[in-house]
């Protein structure tokens, strides 16, 4: 998934804000990573569900028991695995459209409802990659997710120039992956890959210091702070699933 809501306006330069010692500012900050989290527990809760579960797996996918491994493999979607699968971006769509005047309460609903999706959909990788390895490149995502949005959220260098690159990297490895739809290169999915790690590590960092620029140019309005808390947490769970699964491409262990 791309991230998404990218575009709160920065006045204030992330060199000059001493943001180490605002309590206002840690207890925003700590909100955001709360929701994170329970968003991938629930994430997690569901891809357990919809890929292990058999009589939920049924609705969703088709598979078959590998002739190599004997396990349970993914083979299609079922008309509903594909409704599901499209379903966060179908979502997402419909929020840069019809949320522009977006309350704490109906930013909240669109937040888990993309979880929801997104994790339901998930357990088409429980179906293609080893309980093991989706452990491990679970606890590696997490690993860099933490160091890399401390290092967003201390570091008084400006990322907004490297977020605009990103961003256009972005772009580039969705058209490159859409292409590849068509093309099934496995070079082209191993570069596209190493991007997507590399785009959404550079990410994870850019997206924590420009929620601290949010926190800042909201001057307190409790409302809007609800609202960033929101969007703050999507794009950060965003960046955390696409990292897991980018990760997983590279190094995960198929069934």
């Amino acid at each position: 998934m791309s991230d998404f809501n990218r575009g709160y306006a920065r006045t204030i330069p992330a060199d000059r804000a001493d943001m180490s010692v605002d309590a206002g500012l840690r207890s925003f900050m700590l909100g955001v990573y709360n929701k994170v989290a329970l968003g991938l527990v629930l994430s997690a809760a569901l891809a357990y569900l919809t890929g292990q579960v058999e009589a939920v797996q049924q609705l969703l996918y088709r598979t078959a028991v590998s002739p190599v491994s004997g396990a349970e493999v993914l083979v299609g979607y079922t008309a509903l695995g594909w409704i599901v699968a499209f379903g966060p971006l179908a979502v997402m769509l419909f929020g840069l459209v019809g949320m522009r005047n977006a309350t704490p309460r109906t930013s909240g609903i669109y937040y888990w409802t993309i979880v929801a999706l997104i994790g339901a959909s998930l357990g088409a990788i429980t179906l293609v990659y080893t309980g093991a390895s989706i452990f491990k490149t679970f606890l590696i995502t997490a690993a860099a997710f933490g160091a890399l949005s401390l290092f967003g959220y201390t570091t008084k260098k400006d990322l907004t120039g490297f977020g605009s690159f990103l961003l256009v990297g972005l772009v580039g490895i969705l058209l490159a992956g859409l292409v590849n739809v068509f093309l099934r290169s496995p070079m082209i999915d191993f570069v596209v890959s190493v991007l997507g790690v590399l785009i959404f590590a550079g990410l994870i960092a850019y997206d924590t210091q420009r929620l601290k620029m949010t926190y800042y140019e909201l001057g307190g309005n409790q409302s809007a702070m609800g609202v960033a808390t929101n969007y703050g947490a999507l794009s950060l769970y965003l960046d955390f699933i696409n990292l897991f699964t980018f990760l997983l491409r590279l190094f995960g262990d198929r069934r």
